[in-house]
């Protein structure tokens, strides 16, 4: 019994919960294993960075507020790490400002979930973001780096080699950026609700706050530069790329 449950964890994916509050890590600890998961939760920082260069989790799950360093600056570090750099970095909070959110995005976050929240909305997000990272990784693995290209004015995305180009100079997303762009180039001029928006990039269907995908089409506007106005807002809606 005990080789089949060692067998049974090693073919979960990790995933490492950064978390100084004992009672959330156990909580998160108990959904994720649920979810098919191999969860490993420490309560600071620099413990996490160790970790994570150990462990090589396809998502972190990173809290703002640890003992020994700020969680931006934890994931600064993560996302300094050339192995690390596709690994999903879910940050929890208890500040909502939008200034926190547009900070932990700045320094590399994928997402962001306001305490108090729903667990089933985080294991939901870990999920979308578990995925992300097995594509990217996939992607860097192809032995042909270029593979079908979306394109709009100067902007071209290869879905293959998950690599987006700015007239012809290539730039970095991060991968829910990515799937926003490549949803919106996909359907050009079709209208998506924050909620479409949910479901089809962070594929999550629950009632959950739609905050993050403004904060999300934001980055992607600045990332775009001269383009940033080809996602236009739709008030009282949602988005849509307009047509050329």
């Amino acid at each position: 019994m005990y080789a089949e449950i060692m067998l049974s964890a090693e073919k979960r994916e990790p995933v490492l919960v950064i978390d100084d509050e004992p009672d959330m890590c156990r909580l998160l600890e108990f959904n994720l294993l649920e979810e098919g998961f191999a969860p490993v939760t420490v309560t600071t920082a620099e413990t996490g960075l160790l970790a994570a260069q150990r462990m090589m989790p396809v998502v972190v799950i990173l809290d703002l507020m640890l003992p020994d360093l700020p969680g931006t600056e934890a994931c600064r570090k993560l996302r300094a790490s050339p192995e690390l750099a596709d690994v999903g970095i879910l940050m929890l909070t208890a500040r909502g400002e939008e200034e926190d959110r547009v900070v932990g995005f700045e320094v590399g976050a994928d997402d962001y979930v306001v305490k108090p929240f729903s667990v089933r909305e985080v294991v939901l997000r870990v999920r979308a973001l578990a995925r992300r990272c097995r594509e990217r990784r996939a992607a860097r693995t192809l032995s042909e780096p270029a593979g079908k290209r979306a394109s709009w004015r100067g902007v071209e995305l290869d879905t293959v080699s998950h690599r987006v180009f700015i007239d012809g100079k290539e730039i970095s997303l991060r991968p829910m950026e990515f799937k926003l762009l490549a949803l919106f180039l996909e359907h050009p001029n079709q209208v998506f609700s924050r909620e479409q928006l949910l479901e089809h990039v962070w594929e999550i269907t629950a009632e959950v706050n739609t905050r993050t995908v403004d904060t999300h089409v934001r980055r992607l506007r600045q990332r775009l530069g001269p383009y940033g106005d080809a996602i236009v807002t739709v008030h009282g809606f949602g988005y849509r790329l307009q047509e050329e």
